[in-house]
């Protein structure tokens, strides 16, 4: 992404781009040596100017001083994949989470490693928006301990290879409450080891990584709207709210 704006260039900074406009006319290129010489002033200054433009190095600038096609940085394909996400983002998701939220009044978050830290960031935003008994756990036992009948138990996960949730599934089933599954990469393995899954991405992250070293960029964003969206309701009086803790 480019933004070229000579507004944000001061007087010195607009004759620097002056002279090199008038030099290309009669030189077939201008090495940036070259164009401190011509324009009387530090390399250091035409490389700050040529930024400050909005060119990410001078090449890229002198290449729109020619008139050439700009080459473009390649995006990292982990935000192509999030650009995929979000386009292809389905609503209706939030929705239904929203209304599993609703149901139970008890809301136990669960995960293991990074996703442990993203449970307790969304324990800590629900919190803000719905007055339910909310907490964020990090081991077995205590999602043992936790959950009942009236209990939602919600897992985090990106592949869900890295430790089986089968028992805590057949823990929490015993108590009579719910599971459900959130994850990022297809497993068949996870059918098994919950009541409903929120299967988020069409798109698996590199092999190479290791399950603690991939992103969880796209927890947040699903769960983000979610978090919006009882707010709103909350704000306008449409949320189911429970009495509870907080």
């Amino acid at each position: 992404m480019i933004t070229i704006d000579f507004n944000l260039l001061n007087p010195l900074e607009r004759t620097i781009h002056e002279t090199l406009s008038e030099y290309s006319r009669t030189h077939e290129t201008i090495r940036i040596t070259e164009a401190a010489e011509v324009c009387q002033c530090s390399v250091s200054k035409i490389s700050k100017f040529s930024k400050k433009l909005g060119f990410t190095n001078y090449k890229q600038y002198l290449d729109f001083l020619y008139g050439k096609e700009i080459e473009q940085i390649q995006k990292s394909s982990e935000l192509t994949r999030l650009e995929h996400f979000i386009r292809d983002f389905d609503s209706q998701q939030v929705d239904e989470m929203i209304e599993l939220i609703q149901s139970h009044e008890k809301i136990v978050l669960f995960g293991y490693g990074p996703s442990l830290v993203c449970a307790q960031y969304i324990e800590y935003r629900l919190r803000t928006c719905i007055n339910k008994v909310i907490i964020a756990v990090s081991d077995d036992v205590s999602v043992a301990s936790m959950t009942d009948e009236n209990s939602l138990l919600l897992i985090f996960t990106v592949t869900g290879s890295f430790q089986s949730f089968e028992k805590i599934y057949h823990d929490t089933k015993a108590k009579g409450g719910e599971v459900v599954i959130v994850v990022e990469e297809y497993n068949t393995q996870l059918f098994s080891q919950c009541d409903r899954i929120f299967l988020l991405s069409r798109e698996a992250q590199p092999s190479y990584l290791l399950p603690y070293e991939k992103s969880r960029t796209i927890f947040f964003i699903f769960m983000e709207e979610v978090m919006q969206k009882l707010t709103l309701m909350q704000k306008s009086g449409d949320g189911l709210m429970s009495e509870g803790t907080g």
